[in-house]
């Protein structure tokens, strides 16, 4: 069983940084056959993509709301994936969601996500 651990959620300023961090465990999990990527859930709102790294921590991508300010990276070793959130917005204020994948597949409702962590809240305060 694969288990993802969020850490690092909190209150932050609009304009403020803070940094997520995912944490992945289970006898067959690896970085180098599964994909890390960070969701986001807002009140009210549907689960939405933020960013996501491939296999090895390669081809990074990121919604366009986030473009420019949130950095996603992987430690293959560690089997941590981070999500580094500069310039925030009240906006953003929402449930931040760890999933790891063998396959991204964008055009499913969920993503190809095979595993989810319970998610960690993130407040901006305007």
């Amino acid at each position: 069983q694969v288990q993802l651990v969020e850490s690092g959620g909190g209150l932050v300023q609009a304009g403020g940084s803070l940094r997520l961090s995912c944490t992945a465990s289970g006898r067959t999990f690896s970085l180098y056959t599964y994909g890390m990527g960070w969701f986001r859930q807002a009140p009210g709102k549907d689960r939405e993509f933020v960013a996501r790294i491939g296999w090895s921590g390669a081809s990074a991508a990121y919604a366009d709301s986030v473009k420019g300010r949130f950095t996603i990276s992987g430690d293959n070793a560690k089997n941590t994936v981070d999500l580094q959130m500069n310039s925030v917005h009240p906006e953003e204020t929402a449930v931040y969601y760890c999933a790891a994948a063998r396959s991204w597949r964008p055009e499913e409702r969920n993503y190809g996500v095979d595993y989810w962590g319970k998610g960690t809240l993130v407040t901006v305060s305007s």
